[in-house]
């Protein structure tokens, strides 16, 4: 069978290519550049625990040399606002150390070094650990942990996922076309026919194509998709720069900062080796920024943080961060699919439009992989569509609304009273699970109303703390080799039942095999339409003892049952791979019969 064709080699090209190599479907890549990108400090990435699990499943290594944040800090004026301390990630190992600068008792001046910044509980605005201000806890907020996100130069991740490919030595799965660029796109009911130019200029034959080549792709024009939107809904300058700012490790929203030269608003994030990136909002309507214009922002930001009149720094890397909201009509069209900028375009209010790119593929890539391997149903191809496209488009709406909120002329505060009752918290609280991935602008989505959900709630379905269609908590669990492993890392190739059942982990795995409800629901799970691996929990956050769990391959749960019910758990499974367009309705009546008699054996 011919090759999956993934045009465009950017970090969500890469790693659609590198998911479907995972599950032996051969792919070409054709990549614009020559096959390196050009470092930029200015220019980062920003993976939740979601999106940097994805990339640890497929064994590329950059979130190993991320910087995780301590914490989160929003600040008006001069006066702390709202403290958010993070946690690492469950894969990201021990927090990092509080910074990449000497400890107060290293300093032989009793100061900070070179004397540029003060110990962080001497500053306006900072707290000590135990002080509560308003705003650090909404009313109603979970105690849950806040995990921290990563953070990470994006020439680094595109470095590590070629690394990555490079690494799997099979030129028969992934081969990478470098110099070479879509043309003419051409369909039929078999494949897809690909004229390219540049370097290899010729026809390519696949079974399928996935536009991953930017906002301007070129896939999606030859589809004749359109990409309506809007253009430069905010601007950001941006620096990287190496100093050494009063919270080490954690990340720093400014809102209204005291000094004339800032507009509005200012960021920083951390980066390893005592690298930050600063964005500074721009006003609309302005010129683009001088350098000179630049530099002033630099050096007012820093004395400003630091309370100096002239701090040291060395600048890395400067640039303009335009943000557009797009969104394309649609994301299918036949045996060619659109992911990534092709497909959306958005970043206001801390949103992050490479990390949904990524999410895509994870949408993407097993339906791909059923595809190519046993043939899938058109519902299961266009349930992509339905469910990442309704995902961007809430997002984009939510940004969109608040945007007015947000930036009106005025500020904040000329429309909170007529608008939003305690506007200040409410609008800082909303910046910050933007940035932290969380609530409507930042959190991973659920697919509620997915066209791969059962058509009538199954009989023995039951409430857990994840609502179906939601990403599934991150527990421990049980894998068939008997090691314990966490959820997230099975998922990617096959559905997952995972029964709850506490108590199993004082016992060796060969002995509960074979007794209560195990031999049973093993025998329903072989009797699946699809390939599914059984896994046991000691535990799942609202889920009472026996209940059984379908997880979809990329991390979304799909039922949620009390006890053995193989004729509803194959529904749901069957539903779960948009079933199969092939089969009549005797042949599906048929195979669920024959799962109840293989459980009663």
């Amino acid at each position: 069978m011919d090759p999956v064709i993934v045009a465009g080699a950017g970090p969500v090209g890469l790693t659609l290519a590198l998911a479907l190599a995972r599950q032996d479907v051969p792919v070409v890549l054709f990549d614009e550049t020559a096959g390196a990108d050009e470092p930029r400090l200015a220019r980062t990435v920003v993976l939740r625990p979601d999106t940097a699990a994805l990339l640890e499943r497929l064994g590329c290594r950059a979130a190993a040399g991320a910087r995780p944040w301590t914490g989160w800090r929003t600040m008006r004026r001069r006066q702390l606002v709202r403290h958010v301390p993070l946690e690492p990630g469950p894969l990201f190992g021990a927090p990092p150390p509080a910074a990449d600068v000497p400890e107060d008792g290293d300093r032989q001046d009793g100061g900070a070094r070179d004397g540029t910044a003060r110990h962080r509980a001497d500053l306006p605005g900072a707290a000590r650990d135990g002080d509560r201000r308003d705003g650090d806890r909404r009313d109603g907020e979970p105690e849950a942990p806040v995990h921290s996100p990563l953070h990470l130069p994006q020439h680094e991740l595109t470095r590590a996922l070629r690394a990555t490919l490079a690494a799997i030595g099979d030129e028969d799965l992934v081969r990478i076309v470098p110099g070479t660029r879509v043309e003419t796109v051409e369909q039929d009911e078999r494949g897809v026919s690909v004229r390219t130019r540049g370097a290899q200029a010729t026809w390519w034959r696949g079974s399928h194509l996935v536009g991953c080549d930017g906002p301007r792709s070129t896939v999606r024009k030859q589809l004749g998709v359109r990409f309506p939107g809007r253009t430069a809904v905010e601007r950001h300058a941006v620096a990287a720069l190496r100093a050494e700012l009063p919270w080490p490790g954690e990340a720093v929203l400014h809102r209204s900062p005291p000094w004339r030269s800032i507009d509005a608003e200012v960021s920083a994030r951390p980066l390893p080796h005592g690298v930050w990136r600063v964005d500074w909002l721009l006003p609309p309507g302005r010129d683009l920024v001088t350098p000179d214009a630049l530099m002033v922002r630099v050096r007012d930001t820093l004395a400003g943080w630091c309370e100096e009149t002239a701090i040291p720094y060395e600048l890395l890397d400067t640039g303009v961060h335009t943000v557009h909201h797009r969104l394309a009509r649609r994301w299918r069209v036949g045996r060619a699919f659109l992911a990534g900028d092709a497909a959306h375009l958005h970043g206001a209010l801390g949103t992050q439009g490479l990390e949904e790119g990524l999410r895509d593929v994870g949408n993407l890539a097993w339906k791909l992989a059923l595809a190519w391997h046993h043939g899938a149903s058109e519902a299961l191809l266009d349930s992509y569509q339905a469910e990442r496209r309704t995902a961007v488009a809430a997002r984009l709406r939510t940004a969109d609304q608040a945007l007015p909120l947000v930036r009106a002329a005025g500020g904040w505060r000329a429309v909170r009273r007529t608008v939003l009752p305690g506007g200040t918290r409410g609008h800082d609280a909303l910046l910050t699970d933007g940035h932290l991935g969380r609530g409507p602008l930042g959190a991973p989505p659920a697919y509620h109303r997915s066209p791969l959900a059962p058509t009538a709630l199954p009989e023995g379905s039951v409430t857990v703390g994840t609502p179906t269609g939601a990403p599934v908590a991150d527990v421990r669990v049980t894998a068939p080799d008997g090691a314990v492993v966490r959820l997230r890392e099975r998922l990617g190739r096959e559905l997952l039942v995972v029964l709850v059942a506490p108590g199993t982990g004082v016992w060796d795995r060969r002995h509960w095999m074979r007794a209560g409800l195990m031999p049973r629901l093993a025998a329903a799970v072989s009797a699946l339409p699809m390939r599914t691996e059984l896994l046991v929990a000691e535990e799942y956050p609202g889920a009472p003892a026996h209940t059984v769990l379908l997880v979809r391959p990329d991390g979304h749960l799909a039922a949620a049952l009390s006890g053995v019910r193989p004729a509803e758990l194959y529904a749901c499974a069957d539903a779960a791979r948009g079933g199969d367009t092939a089969r009549g309705a005797d042949s599906d009546q048929r195979d669920q019969r024959d799962a109840e008699a293989t459980a009663r054996r």
